[in-house]
């Protein structure tokens, strides 16, 4: 597929109208053609050509393509449940000063813990189109794997609502990987934040999911 806007990719296609061809990922850039009169043009990267995604597949999207916060107000409530995890991979000897208590900044994994349940409880002011909800429960677990060198972290989100909590677990486990990091950069900066994803959600009209 060849270039068609600005500095587009080759293999992407972009929508200077009403409606993307197809929808999986965006980037956005600033287009230098002077007959496309706005800045702004978000190139949809298409991962399976000549199958375009519609409204009715992103939830997240209007029918001329526009963002939007999806309007749950008809749906039952119900209880969710979203369980999600990521890896802190560091260094022997700093899993060593971690687990001992011995980081200057203080315990990392209390700390940790704190900042990813008081992150979940602000995903609305964080993440632009979730919707504020109100957690029932909230729980950051942080446990050591010294074979593997790192902190595993896992969130298990709970509500009672009419949309689903796996937003909130998964930035409870991002903060909480990032609190980490910043406690112990002073003695290893070449830690990594790796395989944050969803575990397992529970409620809604989607149903069940678990991560193969």
């Amino acid at each position: 597929m060849s270039d068609t806007a600005g500095h587009i990719p080759t293999k992407t296609a972009a929508f200077v109208g009403t409606r993307p061809a197809a929808s999986v990922y965006c980037h956005e850039f600033t287009c230098n053609r002077p007959d496309i009169t706005y800045r702004n043009v978000v190139i949809i990267i298409r991962t399976v050509y000549n199958h375009p995604m519609t409204s009715d597949q992103l939830s997240h999207i209007d029918s001329t393509g526009a963002a939007r916060m999806v309007d749950v107000g008809a749906k039952p409530d119900s209880e969710r449940i979203a369980v999600a995890a990521g890896d802190v991979h560091m260094r022997p000897e700093t899993l060593r000063l971690i687990q001992a208590g011995a980081i200057k900044k203080g315990d990392v994994l209390t700390v940790a813990r704190i900042a990813g349940i008081m992150a979940a409880k602000r995903t609305a002011d964080l993440i632009p189109l979730c919707h504020p909800l109100a957690l029932t429960h909230l729980d950051v677990q942080i446990t050591a794997d010294e074979r593997e060198s790192m902190l595993r972290i896992e969130a298990t989100a709970r509500t009672i609502g009419k949309t689903g909590v796996e937003m909130e677990a998964l930035t409870a486990v991002s903060v909480a990987a990032l609190t980490i990091y910043d406690m112990a950069k002073a003695v290893d900066r070449e830690m990594r934040i790796m395989n944050v994803r969803l575990l397992e959600k529970h409620g809604g009209k989607s149903g069940d999911f678990v991560a193969s």
